[in-house]
């Protein structure tokens, strides 16, 4: 018979050094391209990416120019929406003549909105204030941006013309100006002004939050 050839087999110990040698590989590679991607993206090398490693937080230096920046960059920010339903009246009479003879009155149901917010491009530089991991923002005042009214939504109810008159062309352009009138004048006695102001310090303080600050003090 011919004589059997050993065949080599690998120790279990030398499978363990070689597996635990590609894992460390795989970590440093991994690190590397992390902290690549970190410093490419927010400015953070593979000192500060050490430190998380080791249960540390990362440090971003975020200073006044920065911040100011990144608050302007959400410009006229609407925070608060304000809808409402409404029948709105417009007549035109004659001097002489009663209204069944001479006048033209329309009656109107509108749906309109009033969208409120805060311009954030009208941030100034000393509006904005950082200390260590503090800041100090003054927003500018909430104001209403726009007041519209749903045309899919707003109709015609009744229009009541006299025997001698005939339907005025420009009257219910009138009556809708008025609605838009009366609904920013609800909205602005339902609070909508203090609303957006609140709901955009809200926005801020998380915007800030995310950046790294502990404290933010908003007036």
């Amino acid at each position: 018979m011919r004589p059997m050839t050993p065949v080599e087999t690998e120790r279990p110990a030398t499978k363990v050094a070689r597996s635990a040698l590609a894992v460390v590989a795989g970590a440093v590679i991994a690190t590397v391209l992390i902290g690549f991607a970190l410093w490419a993206v927010a400015g953070i090398g593979l000192a500060e990416l050490g430190k998380i490693a080791r249960g540390g937080k990362i440090q971003i230096n975020v200073d006044q120019p920065t911040v100011i920046q990144k608050i302007r960059a959400l410009n006229r920010l609407e925070s608060v929406s304000y809808t409402m339903d409404k029948i709105v009246t417009g007549e035109r009479e004659n001097l002489l003549l009663p209204h069944f003879l001479a006048g033209d009155r329309l009656l109107l149901v509108v749906h309109g909105e009033v969208i409120a917010g805060v311009d954030l491009s009208k941030l100034a530089a000393n509006d904005v204030k950082v200390s260590g991991k503090i800041v100090h923002v003054h927003l500018p005042p909430a104001e209403i941006f726009t007041t519209r009214l749903d045309n899919a939504k707003t109709k015609v109810y009744s229009r009541d013309t006299g025997v001698f008159s005939t339907p005025d062309p420009n009257l219910e352009g009138e009556v809708r100006e008025e609605a838009e009138r009366q609904l920013t004048s609800a909205a602005l006695r339902d609070g909508v002004l203090k609303t957006a102001q609140q709901n955009a310090a809200q926005t801020i303080t998380s915007l800030l939050g995310g950046l790294g600050f502990e404290k933010v003090e908003l007036q």
